[in-house]
């Protein structure tokens, strides 16, 4: 491979989907596969195919569906592992298994219980054992910012004598700072045997806000793999951020000297249907996606640009996606016109009654909002939330009263498990009422750690969106809702999070 090409590794499906509540169902996750597909992504990180059966499930699914990226599982140093992430890989045409163990002494002592001798044979039976799946195994030191030195080499020169092909250095904490990693990327490649067969890849969390810088050094010092998500998401404060690192090495090719294959125009789209499915808002002003990343307020800086464009922007927003929010759709449209926006937008639909169903909620949409945008067929889309046969709890019919001088009062006729049950209830506002209604039938008991609402499009006609959180035996998840009467998304949203507590399975979840 040429030095000068930078691969894009993408974990959003498998480290993103750690953030709390941000587990995605099957369908969701083959969504969010086929988009970095469109936009190029060298490597898909599926999934951790020995979390559970439904990491599995999706892991194959991706692999039979995925035929431009390299899909990959990941798995721990052990055969059983290895053995569920080469079997769910399997249908893949590109596949690759990436395998990690500890290496800090805080880990490797307290954790594993293990010497460093025996970590250094655990990585390599591990190796030795994804190639039998593949040829393309990549290997991680798991906390190696807090590794010894002397210790990576070694390891490291152990896993590429077994046959590793991709050597990922992470900063699983989001300890160190862009100086310091640089420095230890560069002398890791000095000082390991064979580094120049192989690739060198880096993963940094971004617990000190420096996840993006530490990647970019470790470019710098000669890594040519990133790993990243789609905005950044991921466990506690999240992981580098894909857009971010993808931009900076095309805006400044002076510095860097590298080229991915990511087409930009995919970025904001990529950006949207991941916050969307996984219910995580991007802030407005987050570098590259956020909606005033190309907004300027200032007069000054208005006129600027009016007069020449580079001298308050350093990117084009068509170059990242921008000029991709058009209008699509209206209320004459016909149903073949909304399938294939469906297939251009990547939404699957597993079925002509699906698109039937689909098509319905479009027109009765279309009936409120005068112009339908893709971002509103992807929040109706986003409403089928799991499929019925998991949708315990429905909303049948609803009424809200909320008058000045009056308690507002909210009455719900909901479905239970196919039982229609009438429920009111008073509240401090019509939300706070329907969601008071709902907890009346179903007494889940359920903490509810977040709710936000957000504008899908501009104008007074537009949906809202609602996402809650609820937390409930251990378990976080997310719920989304969207209308054109924000109540009714809350009661949507609220509704959604308790189908998927129904839904829930438990799941294992690995850190890098």
């Amino acid at each position: 491979m040429e030095n000068s090409r930078l691969i894009i590794f993408d974990t959003t499906l498998r480290d993103g989907e750690q953030s709390p509540g941000a587990s995605m169902t099957q369908e969701e996750k083959l969504r969010v596969a086929r988009q970095l597909e469109r936009m190029r992504v060298d490597v898909i990180e599926a999934g951790f195919a020995a979390a559970s059966p439904g990491d599995f499930s999706a892991i194959r699914a991706i692999a039979e569906t995925i035929g431009n990226s390299t899909v990959c599982s990941l798995a721990r140093a052990n055969e059983n592992d290895i053995r569920k992430a080469g079997e769910a890989i399997r249908p893949a045409e590109s596949r690759r298994i990436h395998t990690f163990i500890a290496t800090s002494p805080i880990h490797m002592e307290k954790k594993l219980r293990m010497t460093p001798d025996q970590v250094v044979e655990a990585a390599v039976r591990a190796v030795a054992m994804a190639r039998e799946y593949t040829t393309d195994v990549e290997f991680s030191a798991e906390d190696a910012v807090r590794s010894d030195l002397d210790f990576l080499c070694r390891i490291f020169d152990a896993v590429i004598a077994a046959g590793a092909t991709t050597i990922n250095v992470p900063d699983t904490v989001g300890y160190s700072i862009p100086s310091v990693w640089g420095d230890r990327m560069r002398s890791l490649i000095e000082r390991v045997r064979d580094s120049d067969k192989v690739i060198w890849s880096t993963h940094c969390h971004n617990d000190l806000g420096m996840a993006v810088a530490n990647s970019l050094s470790a470019v710098l010092a000669g890594a040519r793999q990133v790993e990243c998500t789609i905005n950044g998401l991921g466990e506690r404060a999240g992981n580098a951020s894909l857009e971010e690192v993808v931009m900076a090495v095309k805006t400044r090719s002076d510095i860097f000297g590298v080229e991915t294959g990511i087409d930009t125009t995919q970025i904001v789209p990529a950006s949207r249907l991941v916050s969307q499915i996984t219910g995580y808002p991007v802030q407005p002003n987050k570098a590259i996606v956020g909606a005033n990343a190309f907004a300027h307020e200032s007069g000054i800086h208005q006129d600027g640009v009016l007069k020449h464009r580079e001298t308050y922007e350093i990117m084009r927003a068509q170059d990242v996606g921008w000029s991709q929010n058009r209008l699509v759709l209206g209320k004459h449209s016909g149903r073949n016109a909304f399938r294939n926006r469906l297939q251009e937008l990547g939404i699957p639909v597993a079925s002509e009654e699906a698109v039937n169903a689909a098509f319905a909620r479009f027109k009765e949409l279309a009936d409120k909002k005068h112009e339908i945008f893709d971002e509103d067929i992807q929040a109706l889309m986003s409403d089928e939330g799991l499929p019925a046969a998991h949708e315990h709890i429905k909303l049948v019919s609803f009424k809200f009263r909320s008058e000045t001088g009056e308690t507002p009062h909210a009455e719900l006729t909901l479905s239970v498990g196919g039982i229609e049950k009438h429920t009111e209830a008073d509240g401090g506002g019509p939300v706070d009422a329907a969601l008071k209604a709902i907890e009346q039938v179903v007494s889940s008991g359920s903490e509810l750690l977040l709710y936000s609402v957000n504008a899908i499009t501009t104008g007074t006609d537009a949906q809202g969106e609602v996402t809650v959180r609820l937390a409930n035996g251990g378990r976080i998840v997310n719920g989304q809702g969207s209308d054109t009467d924000i109540i009714v998304a809350s009661a949507r949203a609220y509704l959604n999070a308790l189908n998927r507590l129904y839904q829930g399975s438990e799941r294992l979840n690995p850190q890098l």
